[in-house]
């Protein structure tokens, strides 16, 4: 038997403060208490280590598929939070699991059952996804023929990166949980986290560096694609990509991350595929390669190639055309700032280090790290224990030093408790009190009440991301509505997208209950 590792992390509102002090039992499938932990002040709990097995179920030479052991992890009801269990967390042989968990405030008037979550894990990754089969047009065994070494690029694992600004990275991607035209929940998550979800939905954490790196490219260029042509918002639809393998990427909602597999998606999250010549990013289509024939790149088929000693280059050519470049984009739609292209760290100084000490300044509002002091953009002691105390707890390398991924995690985790803190003073700025209004909203209502609506349902849905952020305009426009109806449909209410009495009730439920819980505070008695 083999040995992996877990640790959870219980967050709200994308990860922009953490759930502290709560209880965390990690249980084998036949219901066995193995650990009973308690998250420290981050929303943390210590590494722990779990038996999994070293085993190796190999096809063929090019298809060796590892084997894992899976356990349940279980947050039970505490602090007004909702009780969570997760099935099927995957554990592999040396690897590190992270189980990131949304905790979402419980509501007081609701049933156990109603505030009791549950996510399963599939059994099965993307690249050995049964319903894939149903897509292949060949159903055999893709058998690699003798590696196409002429002509092959540089050995290096990236070329030169080509600037590609036109491309902007998105804050947030929309996933709908379905078939595009299945009645199915939307979730809104931040981007990073979107590619290291489906890159752990979609291969295995113990694959091969160049391998690991070659699918990931392909995943962030899939999806940049889908976001920079529009593809399923110019069809009608409210989302920019799905989570159905038939039509897009293996997302599993709720599911654990691999530890090396986050930090590649930090390394490169901007850098993305596009041939020579053209602006838009590369629609890298891809496949199982073994069950699922298709003209791009065989996930099982990078794995080979990668023993072999391909770069991630060399993988990326060997499928794709050869004028496929890697590409990379600093235009960020929230206004973030850009890498500088070197590292900082001791000794440094300037406006990059005054950034990153007012950055960490605030983020220790919400997470146990020592402050920096006053921002005076020298990289000193205090701003290197601030940088370890972030990375310890981001599962980065605490080396002390804020490179290429240290930046964009601070700067992720900044604007997220920046939005935060400006939805809470946009709250008590508009003075909710203790008595929801009784006008009643719909399609064309317009006003302060409209405007007050769409605070609330923004607010809530910084906990709830199935819930749709709407632009606080004073008008009830179509996007307003569909917020609406999945306001309702979470909160077990009649989705007719009218807000009336009861809608009007539970969102001051909703809203005070978040407050209460996640702020401590109190509703005003206006």
């Amino acid at each position: 038997m083999g040995k992996g590792f877990l640790t959870v992390k219980l967050f709200v509102a994308d990860g922009a403060k953490p759930v502290s002090k709560m209880r965390v039992l990690i249980k084998d499938t036949y219901g066995k208490i193995i650990y009973d932990l308690t998250a420290d002040k981050n929303g943390i709990t210590r590494k722990v280590e779990l038996e999994t097995t070293d085993y190796r179920y190999s096809i063929t030479p090019e298809h060796t598929q590892p084997r894992f052991l899976v356990y349940t992890v279980e947050v039970p009801f505490a602090r007004g939070y909702r009780r969570v269990i997760v099935y099927g967390v995957q554990i592999f042989d040396t690897e590190i699991s992270i189980l990131p968990i949304r905790m979402h405030p419980a509501l007081p008037s609701g049933t156990e059952e109603e505030n009791t979550e549950e996510i399963i894990i599939p059994i099965n990754h993307g690249v050995d996804d049964p319903k894939r089969q149903e897509e292949s047009s060949d159903p055999t065994i893709q058998y690699l023929q003798d590696p196409k070494a002429a002509e092959l690029p540089q050995a290096s694992q990236f070329p030169r990166i080509v600037p590609a600004n036109e491309v902007a990275i998105p804050p947030y991607i929309t996933v709908h949980l379905g078939l595009p035209n299945a009645a199915a929940r939307n979730v809104r998550l931040p981007f990073a986290d979107y590619i290291k979800n489906v890159a752990s939905s979609e291969i295995f954490p113990t694959w091969e560096d160049a391998a690991i790196h070659a699918n990931i490219l392909c995943q962030i260029s899939f999806t940049l694609n889908r976001v920079y042509t529009l593809w399923y918002p110019s069809r009608g639809f409210d989302y920019d990509i799905t989570n159905s393998t038939q039509f897009d990427q293996f997302f599993v909602e709720g599911r654990n991350i691999f530890e090396n597999i986050s930090r590649i998606v930090d390394e490169i999250f901007n850098l993305f595929l596009r041939r020579e010549g053209r602006r838009e990013p590369f629609f890298a289509q891809y496949c199982n390669g073994t069950t699922s024939i298709c003209d791009g790149l065989s996930q099982w088929g990078s794995q080979y190639l990668a023993q072999q000693g391909y770069t991630t280059i060399q993988i990326l050519h060997y499928y794709y055309p050869r004028d496929i470049q890697i590409v990379e984009s600093n235009n960020f739609a929230s206004n973030i700032g850009v890498y500088p292209g070197y590292p900082l760290r001791m000794g440094s100084s300037g406006d990059d280090v005054r950034r990153m000490q007012v950055y960490l300044n605030r983020i220790s509002g919400n997470f146990y790290i020592p402050p920096v002091g006053f921002p005076d953009g020298v990289f000193g002691t205090s701003t290197r224990d601030s940088v370890i105390a972030f990375q310890n707890i981001n599962s980065l390398i605490p080396d002390g030093i804020i490179g290429r991924s240290t930046w964009y995690a601070i700067t992720k985790i900044y604007v997220g408790v920046r939005q935060l803190a400006e939805l809470v003073s946009e709250g008590e700025r508009i003075g909710i009190g203790m008595i929801p209004p009784t006008v009643t909203l719909s399609i064309g209502s317009r006003g302060p009440y409209v405007i007050e609506l769409q605070f609330l349902l923004n607010f809530i849905s910084e906990f709830y991301p199935s819930i749709p952020f709407v632009v606080e305009d004073g008008v009830f426009r179509d996007s307003t509505k569909r917020s609406v109806v999945e306001f309702q449909e979470e909160f077990g209410l009649y989705p007719d997208g009218i807000v009336g009495r009861m809608t009007w009730s539970m969102l001051y439920e909703v809203y005070w209950a978040i407050n209460a819980i996640v702020f401590g505070m109190e509703p005003l008695d206006l």
